[in-house]
């Protein structure tokens, strides 16, 4: 297969209380499975199957639509679970810290921004901090788009995402979006989001 499901570097029940065991098996095992083997079914016999996730991605307007779709689900879980840890939570510090400052004007300003732009998102879809040419920038994405994507609005390297998709947050939250968004913050891996940055 070209592409393949990640190990996660973690165990389904170590981000808990925040993000459930049975939340996270079903996500990685069940959804981003299916967004691999679909993506892999897409590109199956044409010539872009040698291409990388990221190159395939800056083009998706040329490709089938369920490139777009099942390539985004690859890619964008592929981070999310990078972005998570154990002993993750807290602020950045350093270069990271602050650009977001100059960005935002401080970390309240950016989280607040942030947690704004996930709880707002319509329906299915993804918010990201992104760094761009003239710095760093929030937006979302509706369904599995993201920033690579040549046809998104704002375009840059993402830096951090969370999934607002109901299927990442339903089992423990229901329909509380915004409690979910305020228990991610405890979970973020900020040492990947800075080599991101770094990047």
């Amino acid at each position: 297969m070209a592409f393949k499901l990640p190990d996660l570097s973690y165990d389904y029940n170590a981000l808990e209380p925040y993000i459930d065991a049975r939340t996270m098996e079903i996500h990685h095992s069940k959804h981003h499975s299916a967004y691999t083997n679909n993506l892999n079914a897409a590109v199956s016999g044409i010539e872009m199957e040698n291409l990388s996730i990221e190159s395939l991605l800056k083009d998706v307007s040329k490709y089938p639509v369920a490139v777009r779709n099942n390539g985004g689900g690859f890619y964008n879980h592929n981070l999310f679970w990078k972005f998570m840890s154990p002993n993750g939570g807290g602020q950045p510090t350093g270069e990271l810290l602050e650009a977001i400052n100059k960005s935002f004007g401080s970390f309240e300003e950016f989280r607040k921004q942030f947690s704004t732009a996930a709880a707002t998102r319509f329906g299915s879809g993804w918010a990201w901090l992104v760094k761009t040419g003239s710095g760093l920038l929030v937006t979302s994405t509706p369904n599995q788009d993201n920033p690579l994507m040549d046809l998104t609005e704002i375009k840059g390297t993402p830096i951090l995402n969370i999934d607002v998709w109901e299927h990442a947050y339903y089992l423990k939250y229901q329909n509380r979006r915004p409690e979910y968004i305020e228990a991610f913050w405890n979970v973020i891996n900020w040492d990947y989001v800075a080599e991101r940055f770094h990047g």
